[in-house]
């Protein structure tokens, strides 16, 4: 999967742990009648894509949706889901996609 917009920040390197563990990551908006700002998590060495980035930069970041479930001491089950990124793209603005059109017209309503 694939998200397109405008670096709107990005997050230090954070060290996780005494083993060395690294977590960093931006956010992403998206373009379109709606934009929505994207929090991408990048780990490891997928970390160093984001020295190359800076904010107002128009990428494509290649990502997985991960999700995981979780128990509380008391019993009660939550599931939590993350988006991370493992491939950044600089692009240029002829290179975006075109906004998508998210609402009907008058005329394609059904009644």
């Amino acid at each position: 999967m694939e998200v397109q917009g405008g670096v709107k920040l990005i997050w230090e390197i954070q060290k996780i742990g005494k083993k060395g563990f690294v977590e960093a990551g931006l956010i992403v908006e998206t373009n379109g009648e709606y934009p929505q700002p994207i929090n991408i998590e990048f780990t490891g060495d997928n970390t160093d894509f984001l020295a190359k980035l800076s904010v107002g930069d128009l990428v494509k970041v290649s990502i997985n949706l991960r999700g995981r479930e979780w128990t509380s001491p008391e019993g009660v089950v939550k599931y939590f889901n993350s988006i991370q990124g493992w491939k950044v793209e600089n692009l240029s603005p002829t290179e975006m996609e075109p906004a998508t059109k998210t609402h009907l017209e008058e005329d394609d309503f059904p009644f």
